[in-house]
């Protein structure tokens, strides 16, 4: 069967959806530079990038795996237990890219549990993902005896806090990761897969959609786009803490939420995720300048997601 016979669209480049993340990322960005004015300062404004970076990597993971119709709630264990693997093979001497790809895999691996149980068990997504965020959070804890690890190479330090042309190193690598997704998303058989899987599940299985394999395959890409996360904060602060990653499904549900992702399934954008980390990132670091403290910040959060429902409500089907 063609692919023109899967019962879905292909992402648009640029919806209305997208166009009101960006209004929105203008007017927060506009009232905190009139607060302060050291908000939009160059060495500022690349320091949310990089603070963003990280929740923009798990997002874009996350999107993938709302927009099948699923939800992830188990990256921030998953991170950490990547990073306690990579810096293990790390500090054992392991050559650093074999160290990096062992991380990859382990975060991989996790996603591929998840997807396993929620695809072949027909185990519901939330509940899955509830268990293993227990079980992850344990197994990095059981290992390290609750205790950081230190003693990361200054080569992978030096590496992750590097800047190419005055642009840090990790969110040149979100951007080449989200160039990939955005191909992958709206220029290949697997993006159409992953919308249809969300939008109609049975009508994708009868039009021959590999339902299963397709939600596997975003769960491993939720895994393994965590582990990436896990690098680049272990890089950052020279340390992998079995503690590390705790409410970054939060963060990362919030970034797609706000970037018009759907938590129906079957709508979603790698472009409003991104401006819906930076949004995230750009509110925290405005209300910091502005010492506001950091539950208040929390608060904030919460209050974003709930009205990007609403706003996903009001719009769906104009987008």
């Amino acid at each position: 069967m063609t692919d023109t016979a899967i019962p879905t669209r292909k992402a648009p480049r640029f919806n209305l959806r997208d166009a009101g993340t960006f209004l929105g990322l203008v007017l927060i960005f506009a009232v905190f530079a009139v607060l302060n004015p050291v908000f939009l300062t160059a060495p500022n404004l690349i320091n949310i990038l990089q603070q963003s970076s990280i929740n923009a990597c798990i997002a874009l993971g996350m999107t993938f795996v709302i927009i099948s119709g699923g939800i992830d709630l188990s990256v921030g264990p998953t991170a950490a237990v990547s990073a306690i693997v990579g810096a293990t093979l790390m500090i054992a001497g392991v050559p650093i890219p074999l160290a990096v790809a062992g991380a990859i895999a382990t975060g991989m691996t996790c996603g591929l549990f998840n997807g396993a149980l929620v695809a072949i068990a027909g185990l519901q997504p939330f509940i899955v993902t509830l268990g293993a965020l227990s079980l992850y959070r344990a197994l990095a804890l059981i290992f390290t005896g609750g205790n950081p690890i230190f003693g990361i190479p200054t080569e992978f330090r030096s590496a992750i806090n590097g800047l190419v042309m005055g642009v840090p190193v990790p969110v040149i690598i979100v951007a080449i990761i989200a160039a990939i997704l955005w191909v992958v998303l709206n220029r290949s058989p697997l993006g159409e897969y992953i919308l249809a899987v969300g939008g109609n599940p049975e009508a994708a299985r009868i039009a021959g959609v590999p339902v299963a394999r397709t939600k596997i395959i975003v769960y491993v890409l939720s895994g393994g786009l965590a582990a990436v996360a896990a690098l680049i904060l272990t890089g950052r602060l020279g340390a992998a803490d079995p503690t590390m990653g705790n409410l970054w499904e939060l963060d990362a549900i919030a970034a797609a939420a706000i970037g018009g992702a759907s938590l129906m399934g079957g709508k979603g954008s790698v472009v409003g995720t991104l401006m819906g980390a930076v949004i995230l990132g750009g509110l925290r670091n405005g209300l910091t300048l502005m010492n506001v403290q950091a539950f208040y910040q929390l608060l904030a959060t919460g209050i974003i997601i709930l009205v990007a429902m609403l706003i996903d409500r009001a719009t769906r089907g104009r987008a």
